[in-house]
């Protein structure tokens, strides 16, 4: 199972979790959070995909970071539409020749979710990241229902996200076992793995890759 952790702030704090090799790591690009990312991103491997994730963000401000951080991947957490999403896709295209920028939307959900909502994105995302709906973008710290996800009508790839921790290791296990988990492509993490925003801890995400990739 893939995994991706998000929230990465700190240089150092990079560099050791990137030691232990997890496919994404998340660098959230909104003012409004405790974990916005400035500066340089320090040497990674190239098996680790960099995640840009954005909020309502111009298409050019995006391009200026896929250029600036060589993103892998790109996450898109606001209102975005499935026309900006085309757009943002017509403008990586002349950047991405070797065609491994993935593109994700995310949608939160609380105590129930409109699936339909997804058929327009179809086609468009590469991934849909499920996370919980709350007072922030990301990082609320609390999962939702995942038995909401027996009812997803789709066959593209989607990750799980929202306040998932070492707590959580059981029901994602359990998750994983399920029917529902079909299409899942990764296991997104942040909040519950830090000791400040941005600061995750090495020992318990260990713990974490190693119990999940089991």
């Amino acid at each position: 199972m893939k995994l991706k952790v998000c929230g990465m702030k700190y240089s150092e704090n990079i560099t050791a979790i990137a030691s232990m090799q997890p496919d994404y790591l998340g660098f959230i690009f909104y003012e409004k959070s405790p974990r916005n990312f400035e500066g340089e991103i320090p040497s990674i491997p190239k098996s680790i995909k960099k995640t840009g994730v954005f909020v309502d963000a111009s298409i050019d401000f995006i391009i200026e970071k896929i250029k600036l951080y060589d993103f892998k991947a790109i996450q898109l957490h606001g209102k975005e539409t499935p026309d900006y999403c085309l757009k943002l896709k017509s403008r990586i295209a002349p950047i991405d020749t070797t065609n491994q920028i993935e593109l994700w939307k995310v949608f939160s959900i609380k105590d129930t979710f409109d699936f339909s909502i997804l058929k327009s994105y179809e086609g468009i995302v590469d991934c849909f990241l499920f996370d919980t709906k709350g007072k922030e973008k990301g990082g609320n710290g609390y999962t939702f229902d995942w038995n909401i996800l027996k009812k997803y009508p789709s066959t593209t790839p989607f990750i799980l996200s929202g306040g998932i921790g070492l707590e959580e290791t059981e029901a994602v296990l359990d998750f994983l076992k399920s029917p529902e988990s079909k299409y899942i492509h990764a296991i997104d993490v942040n909040s519950k793995f830090e000791n400040i925003p941005g600061e995750k801890k090495i020992e318990d995400l260990k713990k974490f890759k190693k119990i999940i990739s089991c």
